[in-house]
C-alpha cells in the first residue's frame, strides 16, 4: 500500500540531496544535515566497509525500511565499484508513491547513466520476488513489516533505518530487535543512526554487544551492534 502523497512531501537537505518529510509523524526520512551524507556514513562506511574488513568479497544485507531507496542505490553503487557479491533484502510495509519517487533528486548525484536509471528500476521492480539488476547484486523488496518477515536468517549486516524512537517507538522495542538478532549470521552487525539509551539497552538485552561510534554530520553518535 502506497502512502498518500498529501501526507508526505519532498524537501532538500543540507548537502543538496532531497528527502521526504512525513507530516503525520513530523519526521524526515533522512537527516536534514544531508541525506546522501548520512546514508554513506551510517550504512556504507560503518556497516558495509567495516564488515568487509573480515569478508572482502561477499556480503548479505537486510534493510529495515526501504523508504526512498537511497540506501539500496548507494549499496548497489558500492557493489559495482568494488566487485562485491551482494545479497540485499529490504523491507517496507508502506512503499513511497511513484509520483514522489520522481521528485527525488538522487540520480543527479551519479555520473553513470546506468546508476541513474537503476534508482527508478529498484522502485519499479515487483515486490516479493528476487531480482538481479546486476550480475553480482541480488535484490528483493518485501512488502511487509519486520515481524512478518518469515525467511531464514542469513544476514551479515542489518541496516536499521526505522523512524526515530519518539516517532515510531514500537520499532525500537525488544520483539523487533530480537528479530534482527535471529536473522543475523554469527559475527553479523547492525548499524543505525540512532543512539538512544533505552534502544542500546534493548539491543544488549536480546544478545548484541553494543558500541557508540561517531555519527554523521549533525549527530554526535550512532550505534553499531555485534552478534557474537
Amino acid at each position: 500500500m502506497e502512502k498518500h502523497p498529501s501526507d508526505i512531501q519532498v524537501i532538500k537537505t543540507s548537502d543538496g540531496s532531497s528527502t521526504l518529510y512525513n507530516k503525520n509523524l513530523d519526521e524526515t526520512y533522512h537527516s536534514s544535515h544531508g541525506a546522501i551524507t548520512e546514508s554513506r556514513h551510517v550504512f556504507l562506511k560503518e556497516g558495509i566497509e567495516f564488515f568487509l574488513q573480515r569478508q572482502p568479497k561477499k556480503i548479505s544485507v537486510l534493510e529495515v525500511g526501504f523508504g526512498t531507496g537511497l540506501n539500496a542505490l548507494l549499496t548497489l553503487e558500492f557493489a559495482k565499484k568494488h566487485s562485491i557479491e551482494m545479497k540485499y533484502v529490504t523491507l517496507e510495509p508502506f512503499p513511497v508513491s511513484e509520483s514522489l519517487v520522481k521528485e527525488l533528486n538522487y540520480p543527479e548525484y551519479f555520473e553513470s547513466e546506468e546508476l541513474r536509471q537503476a534508482f527508478y528500476q529498484l522502485h519499479e521492480l515487483p515486490w516479493d520476488k528476487e531480482h538481479s539488476p546486476e550480475s553480482n547484486f541480488y535484490f528483493k523488496k518485501v512488502n511487509a513489516p519486520l515481524l512478518e518477515y518469515s525467511e531464514e536468517g542469513c544476514f551479515d549486516v542489518v541496516y536499521y533505518d526505522a523512524f526515530a524512537p519518539r516517532k515510531q517507538p514500537e520499532m525500537w522495542e525488544l520483539d523487533n530487535l530480537q528479530k534482527t538478532f535471529d536473522l543475523c549470521n554469527p559475527q553479523g552487525i547492525l548499524v543505525t543512526y540512532c543512539s538512544n539509551g533505552q534502544f542500546k539497552r534493548n539491543l544488549k538485552a536480546v544478545g548484541y554487544k553494543v558500541e557508540g561510534i561517531p555519527g554523521p554530520p549533525g549527530k554526535r553518535e550512532m550505534t553499531r551492534a555485534y552478534k557474537l
